[in-house]
């Protein structure tokens, strides 16, 4: 990833679309058959007002810093990137979520607490990239748990493994200081007749050692 994209100045408007590829059929006595073939991306159509030449070069040469498609980087449009809901509100996913899953149950919020995710609003899991969008409300119930409803299904709960086992040690054996999860890049191809997902994990570990034994860890 080669950085995000300038922010200043802001689009004036921006056209999201869900790509999601479906083969369909249709037989000789009109039956209609629909196949999923399990991927899904966004697509961001963006203009901007009339610039200067100031206000137009650092978005040209960032636009040449990616070399054609060589590369990726992250772009948060306005807008639409901004929650309607309540934002002071901190979820935390309760318990583990299956690839595939459409829905998740949250906790950590106000009891009885509505409109916390709205229909429509974009995130992302802690630790992952995928964006999906919430297809309805959230709102808390009682015991400050709520279920949160999203599209497309879930891609990373392969993680939730990994993950567990590396914060079980984070020492490694006393061998470092300490490792932490830094980010996870997903990317899903649904071109064949499975579907595949292949997930990168990058680990930042701390490991010190003196000048004289760079093979002992302290």
């Amino acid at each position: 990833m080669s950085g995000s994209f300038p922010t200043s100045p802001a689009a004036s408007s921006v056209n999201i679309k869900s790509i999601e590829p479906t083969l369909i059929s249709v037989t000789q006595n009109l039956k209609r058959q629909v196949r999923r073939r399990g991927g899904q991306r966004w697509s961001l159509e963006v203009e901007f007002p009339p610039m200067t030449r100031s206000e137009f070069a650092p978005i040209y040469a960032f636009a040449m810093k990616q070399q054609g498609q060589f590369e990726t980087f992250a772009y948060v449009p306005p807008v639409i990137s901004t929650s309607q809901g309540d934002t002071t509100e901190s979820p935390v996913v309760d318990g583990a979520v299956s690839v595939g899953a459409n829905s998740a149950t949250i906790d950590g919020l106000t009891a009885s607490e509505s409109g916390i995710i709205k229909a429509g609003d974009f995130f992302k899991f802690s630790g992952h990239s995928k964006v999906y969008m919430a297809t309805a409300d959230m709102d808390a119930d009682g015991t400050s748990h709520a279920t949160l409803n999203f599209a497309p299904n879930l891609l990373n709960a392969v993680a939730k493994e990994v993950e567990a086992a590396m914060g079980a040690d984070v020492t490694h054996n006393d061998l470092a200081r300490d490792s932490f999860l830094d980010s996870t890049e997903i990317n899903y191809n649904g071109e064949g007749e499975q579907p595949i997902a292949v997930m990168t994990m990058v680990y930042n570990i701390i490991y010190l050692t003196t000048e004289t034994t760079a093979d002992v860890a302290l």
